[in-house]
C-alpha cells in the first residue's frame, strides 16, 4: 500500500494569469484560472514534487454573480451569492462544471474530461468535491441526465417535511432575517444549509445555501429511512455520474451533517460499480469517527480536531510537544483512516498574522503530520511557498485565508505559475528553499516504505526532560519495515538543538530491530550522514536546526 500525498488546488486562483487584482473585482477585472492551464508539464512537476493525488476544489457549477445567460445558464440573484465569484460550496448544478473554469464555455464538460485524462496520464489521482449537505439558494440543474428529475423539481412546498421532498419548507412564510435580500423573494422559505431551521437566517449563517432533506424530520428528530428518501437516490446518482467520468475520490463536504445511514447506502452503491473510488469525509466529531468508517464506508476522515489542532497549538507555543502522544493515543484504531494537514481552504494560512506569522515555524509540525502515520497527508497550494493569505480580496476580508468567494490571484501562486510557465524561477530564495523542503518531505512520505507500511513507535516516554532532550519542544518517534528503520526528531524551537535520543529495548523488540555499532544513518531531509550506535544502552545523538527535523534512516 502506498501512502497518499494530496495537493489541494482551488482551481479558480491557482493559475489565474491576472496579477493586478482589485478588491471585489469581476472576472473581467481580476481574471480566473482555467482547467486548460493544467498542462502535462504542470501536472508532471506537481508529481515530481512528491504528490500522488490532486484535489481540485471548486469544479462543480456554483452560484456566481458572473452572467452566462447567453449559454443557457441561469443567472443567480446577487443577494444569494457571497462575493463576486461565489462559494464553491453553494452548488447551482450538480451535473455541470463551473463555466468560469472553461476556455470554451459550451465545451466545459469536454474540457473537464480532458483534464481528468491529463491527470491520469501524469500518474496522479483525481479528487473532486461532493457537497452533500446543502445547495445554492437558487439551485436549478440544466444538465440533469435525461429521464431523471433535478433536486426540488417534484417537491411539494406546502409540506414542511416529506421523504419525497429534497428541501425543508416553511409554508406561508417568506425568507427574511437580517439579510438585505435586494428584492429576492423565496416563498415558502427553505431551511438554510447550516441547519438553520427557520425562515430568518442571519449574516453569520450559510444564508446563500439551502439544507437538503435526507429523511430526518427537523421538527421532532424522527428518522424516516424506509422507504429510501428521494434525496438519497438523487445524490447517489450524482456520485455515480462523476465516478463514471473517471473521478478517483470524493472529498465529501461537511459529511457528518448528513446521516451516516445515507453514506452506508451511497458508498456501497458507488463501490459496487467502481471498486477503486475512495471517499474522504470532512468531519469534526471524534465520537462519530468509527461509525463513518466502519458503517458509513469512508476511507479517510479529516484529522482536524485531533492532530491539526494539537500541532497548531504547539507551533503557537500554547501546548507541549508531549501532547502529540496523547493525540495519537486518543485516535486509536482510527489512525490509519485519518487525513493529516496543516492547511486547507477553511483554515488560516500558517504564515498569516493569525497563525505562526512565519512558514518555517510549522515545518517540524509538517514533518510529524507527514511521517508519523501511513494515512494520507495533504498540502494546500501556496503553503509550500509561505503564502500568507493576508490580502483583502473582497467578501472574505483580511482573515489569513485565501479567498474562496472572490476572483483573485495570490502573489506567490502567480509567480509560481505565470505566462504558461510553472516553476520557481520567479520565487525568492526563501520561497525556493521552503518549496524544496516540502518537495523532499512529500517524496519521503510517498516513497519510503517504512512510512507507508512500517510500524510506529513513540519515543517520548523514555526521553523525559534533561539537558539533552526537551520533550516540550522536541518530538521523537520511529518507523520501520523489513528493510529500513527511521528515527524522526522534530525541533519546534527557534534554536538549534543537539539532542540525545534514547531508544528502549521495547522498541527493538516491537520494531524487530537488532542493536548495531557505528551504523550509517542518512538524514533524508538534509542529505547529511553520520555514524552512530543503535542500541538500548546508548542514545542516538542528533543535531537539528531551528524549526526543522532530522529524519535518520538506516538499513536493517
Amino acid at each position: 500500500m502506498k501512502k497518499r500525498t494530496i495537493y489541494q488546488i482551488l482551481a479558480r486562483v491557482f493559475n489565474n494569469p491576472v496579477s493586478a487584482n482589485i478588491p471585489n473585482g469581476s472576472i473581467q477585472e481580476n481574471g480566473c484560472g482555467k482547467m486548460e492551464s493544467f498542462t502535462p508539464a504542470v501536472l508532471n512537476e506537481i508529481k515530481e514534487n512528491g504528490y500522488t493525488d490532486i484535489w481540485f476544489t471548486g469544479l462543480l457549477a456554483h452560484a456566481s454573480r458572473t452572467g452566462y445567460s447567453g449559454f443557457g445558464i441561469p443567472q443567480s440573484h446577487p443577494a444569494t451569492v457571497k462575493g463576486h465569484a461565489g462559494s464553491p460550496y453553494a452548488i447551482r448544478d450538480y451535473y455541470d462544471i463551473d463555466p468560469d473554469l472553461a476556455v470554451n464555455i459550451s465545451n466545459r464538460m469536454d474540457e473537464f474530461a480532458s483534464l481528468v485524462g491529463r491527470v491520469h496520464e501524469a500518474g496522479l489521482g483525481f479528487i473532486m468535491d461532493f457537497v452533500p449537505n446543502h445547495v445554492a439558494r437558487q439551485y436549478h440543474s440544466i444538465s440533469t441526465p435525461k429521464g431523471k428529475y433535478g433536486l426540488g423539481e417534484s417537491d411539494n412546498p406546502m409540506e414542511p417535511f416529506s421523504t419525497s421532498n429534497n428541501f425543508y419548507y416553511f409554508p406561508g412564510q417568506s425568507l427574511g432575517g437580517g439579510i438585505d435580500w435586494q428584492g429576492y423573494v423565496e416563498n415558502p422559505a427553505k431551511a438554510t444549509g447550516n441547519d438553520r431551521f427557520s425562515p430568518w437566517p442571519s449574516e453569520c449563517d450559510w444564508y446563500e445555501t439551502v439544507k437538503l432533506n435526507y429523511g430526518i424530520d427537523y421538527r421532532n428528530g424522527d428518522r424516516h429511512f424506509d422507504p429510501i428518501p428521494d434525496t438519497w437516490i438523487k445524490m447517489t446518482d450524482i456520485l455515480l455520474f462523476w465516478a463514471s467520468k473517471g473521478v478517483d475520490a470524493f472529498r465529501c463536504d461537511m459529511a457528518e451533517m448528513v446521516p451516516v445511514e445515507f453514506w452506508h447506502y451511497a458508498i456501497a452503491k458507488v463501490k459496487s460499480k467502481y471498486k477503486k473510488v475512495e471517499f474522504i469525509a470532512e468531519i469534526y466529531n471524534p465520537g462519530s469517527y468509527s461509525s463513518y468508517v466502519e458503517y458509513g464506508g469512508f476511507d479517510w476522515l479529516y484529522d482536524k480536531v485531533g492532530l491539526y489542532d494539537t500541532l497548531r497549538a504547539i507551533v503557537e507555543g500554547r501546548e507541549s510537544a508531549t501532547a502529540i502522544t496523547r493525540c495519537w493515543q486518543n485516535t486509536g484504531q482510527m489512525g490509519p483512516h485519518m487525513l493529516h494537514f496543516m492547511e486547507n481552504h477553511d483554515e488560516q494560512r500558517i504564515a498569516s498574522d493569525f497563525f505562526a506569522g512565519n512558514p518555517e515555524k510549522a515545518l517540524p509540525a509538517m514533518v510529524v503530520s507527514a511521517l508519523m502515520d501511513s494515512c494520507p497527508v495533504m498540502v494546500y497550494a501556496g503553503q509550500e511557498l509561505g503564502e500568507r493569505g493576508m490580502d483583502t480580496e473582497g467578501f472574505s476580508g483580511r482573515d489569513g485565508r485565501t479567498t474562496i468567494f472572490d476572483y483573485w490571484s495570490p502573489d506567490t501562486l502567480h509567480r509560481l505559475y505565470s505566462d504558461g510557465h510553472f516553476g520557481d524561477s520567479r520565487l525568492t530564495e526563501q520561497e525556493k528553499q521552503l518549496r524544496s523542503f516540502y518537495s523532499r518531505l512529500m517524496n519521503i512520505a510517498r516513497s519510503e516504505r517504512c512510512v507507508s507500511n512500517g510500524r510506529f513507535f513513540d519515543l517520548m516516554y523514555v526521553n523525559p526532560v534533561s539537558g539533552q532532550f526537551n520533550p516540550h519542544r522536541t518530538y521523537a518517534f520511529m518507523r520501520a519495515d523489513s528493510h529500513h528503520a527511521m528515527l524522526t526528531v522534530a525541533n519546534f524551537d527557534g534554536m538549534a538543538v543537539n539532542a540525545a535520543v534514547n531508544i528502549p529495548q521495547h522498541a527493538f523488540d516491537y520494531m524487530q530491530l537488532t542493536a548495531r555499532n557505528a551504523c550509517l544513518l542518512t538524514d533524508l531531509i538534509s542529505g547529511n550522514t553520520q555514524r552512530s550506535d543503535i542500541s538500548p544502552e546508548r542514545p542516538v545523538r542528533v543535531s537539528i536546526p531551528p524549526y526543522s527535523a532530522a529524519v535518520l534512516r538506516w538499513k536493517i
